[in-house]
């Protein structure tokens, strides 16, 4: 059997259509992402693919990535022998339900609990005769990819306005609050935009790119301590953010810590291998590890 290739960020953002912005973000909160290391890269296997494809149809469907991981997890603890959930997961037409197909039954996965309503209903529920997604108001999450899109074109204000309108619709949608946060600081504004991760946080504490976020703030405001503190809280859920690895090494450095601040930069190289995107920060880790 050959070996999987392997598909780079960019290749499965153009395979999938996704914005690759959106598909490291995904990455570094731990949502989903690469499986596969090759030659000091992170790339995407083919069952990676298709938990991204997964996932995507999802989100699309409405569904948070908070209210996606609660519902891997409930799969993982009631189906042991579902070994990647989120390659199996179908969408009911009802916009309500997360379902899993296994063995022939249908579950339906609401908080805890787990309840089979058989391959009937499911049909019923997924009717092609239901009404068209076309016909149905913006979700707040509709509001949010709109955002995106406004926010990776440079529009701020329009941004913000979909944000907030996402927000009105379901105040519990964390990187919503996230991506307020970083056009407030993206406009001087330091304590809104530390409300505003606060609040991300609030709605999803599991959440590293707000943590990751806030703590760059504490670092700026000079309390590096609680910044390292919250940047550890980063690498420990999300061992893959690049980033964090980065911006904790600093931190650190400035403490005094240089064996830590060594290890994060070694990290943090490991993770990036090297992509052109990120060439000053290469540069600057390396040139750090040689004075360290």
């Amino acid at each position: 059997m050959a070996a999987d290739p392997g598909y780079s960020f960019g290749a499965v953002a153009e395979i999938l259509g996704i914005a690759e912005s959106k598909l490291r973000y995904w990455s570094q909160s731990g949502f989903v992402g690469p499986s596969l290391r090759r030659g000091g890269k992170q790339v995407f296997t083919f069952q990676d693919l298709v938990s991204v494809k997964a996932a995507k149809e999802l989100v699309e469907r409405g569904f948070s990535t908070a209210q996606i991981r609660k519902a891997l997890e409930t799969v993982r603890v009631s189906l042991p022998a579902v070994d990647r959930p989120l390659d199996r997961f179908r969408v009911a037409f009802d916009g309500d339900a997360l379902v899993v197909l296994d063995e022939g039954a249908a579950f339906e996965l609401s908080g805890q609990r787990v309840f089979d309503f058989g391959l009937g209903e499911l049909a019923a529920r997924a009717a092609p005769e239901a009404t068209p997604l076309s016909e149905a108001r913006p979700t707040p999450y509709d509001e949010f990819l709109e955002g995106l899109r406004h926010e990776e074109a440079g529009h701020d204000d329009k941004a913000e306005a979909c944000y907030r309108r996402a927000l009105d619709g379901d105040d519990g949608l964390a990187a919503a609050h996230t991506n307020l946060g970083a056009i407030a600081h993206r406009r001087g504004d330091v304590e809104g935009a530390r409300v505003a991760f606060e609040a991300a946080l609030g709605c999803d504490p599991d959440q590293p790119e707000a943590r990751y976020n806030l703590a760059s703030l504490l670092y700026e405001a000079g309390e590096v301590e609680v910044a390292v503190a919250e940047l550890r809280r980063v690498v420990q859920a999300a061992p893959a953010f690049a980033d964090a690895h980065y911006n904790l090494a600093t931190a650190l450095e400035r403490l005094g810590s240089k064996r830590q601040a060594r290890e994060h930069l070694e990290r943090y190289l490991a993770l990036v291998g090297d992509a052109g995107e990120q060439r000053a920060w290469i540069d600057d880790a390396r040139a750090r590890l040689g004075r360290l």
